[in-house]
Parts: structure tokens; C-alpha cells; sequence
């Protein structure tokens, strides 16, 4: 999975966690069904928000729902799962899309596409993909020449800008075929007046994907001499913060212009979810199920949660007036029971004792622990959960999530009311 928008189950409550789950699985199963089971690696997060924007702007019927089989990634649960135009345009862009990447990618002789019969392996894939999608797109009206056109368009772009140009006119092609995407669903939704403020907000969005991604890879790039938009062009870092806070504003704005039969989860994804992408990708983001702030605790607490620490001598320091220190650990330095001595109290082990540590799993061991985590779906879900073959403790994927349950909104979940689609009458959060 990649994309700049993924949410948190935790903001979204678990309504709109499970429509964001439809769409998602939707997507997928819309790629296997018209393209094959290949085809599914190019399931991605942001692919998913042209499906919701259509569903968003049609009437809800029985039809835009199937349910689908058991699947690893949700512990062999069966679910309701999106279907109809929306899913197919959003797996025909995504097609398109990722064959512009990989081609990229054997252009650049990255990884092992370095080597030849990979290279044209995955050229034949690139191909096959290009003309799945142009198929599809062509099915729902959509014609993806523009989407190959604007990829084509930007290495030419890359290779004449420098120092001095505009950062926009290198973000320009993505901004263009995003654009595109976006206007369709208001074609298929049968909504011709919401074409122009979603062909704004997919301008807006494009710009946002293609920002984020050049912060987020600016150092790597530079570690490996791989060319960068921010670095070529020698836009600061504050600029481009300035241009992304200002992308989302915009299509803040582009949203309200639109008619949606039910906008709620669309208005999350990206109004309040891009916002914090944002946060995520310039490092400015916390997040709200373990928050540690810069005294080392968590909530806001001390270390170990200790009300007295930092705060100088406490009820055992060196003012007690029982003369020293504290009752479980003072003593001479070095005799049992204390710090540096071999044990703690009544000689238990002691603040810097370390129990060994479990070696690594062998390779047929960590497969099968592989299998029941993603039977589970604790690799995607679990707040932490031990590695199949490091046994280093790991965060399930959907875990990295940056939130505080609801961001800057004062309420317990964006959606309960009407703040434009999702929900946050009166509870102060700026959308």
C-alpha cells in the first residue's frame, strides 16, 4: 500500500472506517476482476478517494454494495466492499499511474532493474497495464491519454529546471492528470456542475502528492544522487510548507463548491486527513495514542510516569526528613538492592537489569508466525506485535496514524454532525 492519505481508524470511527474499507478493498478487487490478479500491487490509498468521490455524489442503492469473500488482510473476514464505476475508474487510473512509475523506474535502473531481463520484464508489465487502463477508462468515458501525456511531459519538465524555477511548473503534470480524475467523477455521478471545483481540488491534490513526496524523499535523494524537486529548484523547506498548507486550504474550498449526496467521508479524507499528512510528512505531528512530549513520558507524564521527577527533591529525595533517599533503593552504592548493586528490592533485579534477549527466528519459523499475523490482520491493525523472524517489536500498519483522534476537532470523531460533509458543528475544528 502507498499513497499520502492514510487515516487512522481512530479519527474515523467506525462508520466511515468501514466505507474507507469498502473503497479500499473495492479498488482491489475492481483490479483483479477487470485486469488480474497482478494487478492488485498497484492497490493504493489515494487510488481509493476517485471511488469515494463518485459514491459521494450518487444516491445510495443496494447495488454499490457486494460482499466479498474472506481475505488474509482482514483475518479472513468477510466485508462489504465498493463496486460499480467509481472502483473501475479509480483501478484504471491507478494502472496507468503505476506503469508510469515503473517505467520510471527501469528509466532510472533503480534496484535490480539495473539488470537487463528485469528491466524488460517489467516494461512488458508497464505496457500491459497502460493498455488495461486505457481499456477501462475508455468503458467509463474516460479517456487516460491525459494521464500518460502529463507523465510523459515530466521528465522534459525535470531535466530544464534548475535554480530560480518555480516549484509549480515541476509539480504542473501531476496537478493535470489528478485534475482530470477527479472531474470524471462528477461525469459518472451524473453532477456536471461539480466538474470544475473537483477538477480544482484534484489540481490541488496532485500538487499536494507530488510536494509531500519530495520532502518525504529529499534526504534519501540526496544520499543517492537521485534528482529532487525541492533540491533542483532550491526551494526551502518552509516554502514548500507554505505551498502545501496553502493546497489544502485550497481544496477545503473546492469541496464546499461541490454537491455530494453524503460527503462525509470525502470531506475526511481530504480535508482533515491531507492536513495531516502534511503534519506527517514535515515532522510536525505527534501521535495520539502514545503522545511523548520532549520530557520523555507519555500523556504529558514524566518518565515512568513519576509525578515527582524533574520536579527537584520529592517525598524520598534529599529533603526527606527520615533522613535518606529513597526506602526501595537507598543504602551504599553498590550493596544489594540498590541501583548499581546486584539487585533491587529485597534482591530483585534492579533498574539496570536486562533479561536476554530472544534470538531470531529460522527462516521456516518466522513463515509460519508471517501466516497467522496476516490471518489476524495484526500487521495491519495491531498496536504492537513482535516480528516473525527479528522478534523486534514492530506497529501494525495502520498504527502509524499521527492522530489525536480527531486532530484539532474537540469532538470524539469527525463523524457526528455537519461541518460541511463530516461532522464538527460547534466542536472548533477550523474546516
Amino acid at each position: 500500500m502507498f499513497g499520502i492519505v492514510r487515516p487512522c481508524g481512530h479519527r474515523l470511527g467506525d462508520g466511515l472506517k468501514t466505507e474507507w474499507m469498502a473503497h479500499l478493498c473495492g479498488l482491489c478487487l475492481a483490479l483483479r476482476s477487470d485486469h488480474g490478479q497482478l494487478s492488485r500491487v498497484v492497490t493504493n490509498y489515494d487510488g481509493l478517494i476517485v471511488s469515494v468521490l463518485t459514491e459521494a455524489q450518487t444516491e445510495r442503492t443496494a447495488g454499490q454494495r457486494r460482499t466479498a469473500g474472506p481475505c488474509p488482510l482482514r483475518g479472513m473476514r468477510t466485508a462489504p466492499v465498493a463496486r460499480g464505476e467509481g472502483a473501475r475508474l479509480a483501478a484504471a487510473v491507478s494502472l496507468v499511474l503505476a506503469s508510469a512509475k515503473v517505467r520510471d523506474h527501469v528509466a532510472d535502473r533503480d534496484g535490480l532493474l539495473k539488470r537487463r531481463p528485469l528491466a524488460a520484464a517489467a516494461r512488458r508489465v508497464a505496457t500491459g497495464w497502460d493498455r488495461a487502463g486505457a481499456r477501462t477508462g475508455a468503458e467509463l468515458g474516460f479517456d487516460t491519454a491525459v494521464l500518460v501525456d502529463a507523465v510523459d511531459r515530466q521528465p522534459e519538465i525535470e531535466a530544464l529546471a534548475g535554480p530560480g524555477t518555480p516549484l509549480l511548473a515541476v509539480t504542473e503534470p501531476t496537478e493535470t492528470a489528478t485534475a482530470a480524475a477527479f472531474a470524471h467523477t462528477a461525469v459518472l455521478a451524473g453532477r456536471p456542475g461539480n466538474r470544475e471545483p473537483l477538477a480544482e481540488a484534484g489540481r490541488l491534490f496532485g500538487r499536494l502528492a507530488h510536494l509531500l513526496d519530495a520532502v518525504e524523499d529529499q534526504e534519501t535523494d540526496a544520499a543517492s544522487g537521485a534528482w529532487n524537486p525541492l533540491t533542483a529548484t532550491g526551494t526551502s523547506r518552509a516554502e514548500a510548507r507554505r505551498l502545501a498548507d496553502d493546497a489544502v486550504h485550497g481544496i477545503r474550498l473546492a469541496l464546499r463548491d461541490a454537491e455530494f449526496t453524503d460527503g462525509r467521508l470525502a470531506h475526511v479524507l481530504l480535508a482533515h486527513e491531507l492536513r495531516i499528512s502534511v503534519d506527517r510528512a514535515f515532522g510536525t505531528a505527534a501521535c495520539g495514542h502514545a503522545a511523548h512530549n520532549s520530557q520523555g513520558g507519555q500523556g504529558g507524564l514524566p518518565p515512568q510516569g513519576n509525578p515527582y521527577a524533574g520536579q527537584g527533591p520529592g517525598p524520598y529525595g534529599s529533603n526527606n526528613p527520615y533522613g535518606g533517599g529513597n526506602p526501595f533503593g537507598g543504602g551504599q552504592p553498590g550493596m544489594p538492592g540498590t541501583p548499581s548493586g546486584p539487585g533491587g528490592p529485597g534482591g530483585l533485579p534492579g533498574p539496570g537489569f536486562e533479561p536476554p534477549k530472544p534470538g531470531r527466528r529460522g527462516f521456516w519459523a518466522g513463515c509460519a508466525v508471517f501466516a497467522g499475523l496476516c490471518c489476524t490482520c495484526k500487521l495491519c491493525c495491531a498496536e504492537e506485535y513482535e516480528g516473525p523472524w527479528s522478534r523486534k517489536k514492530r506497529e501494525g500498519l495502520c498504527r502509524d496514524c499521527d492522530c489525536d483522534c480527531c486532530s484539532n476537532c474537540n469532538c470524539d470523531g469527525c463523524d457526528c454532525c455537519g461541518c460541511d460533509g463530516c461532522g464538527c458543528d460547534g466542536c472548533g475544528c477550523d474546516c
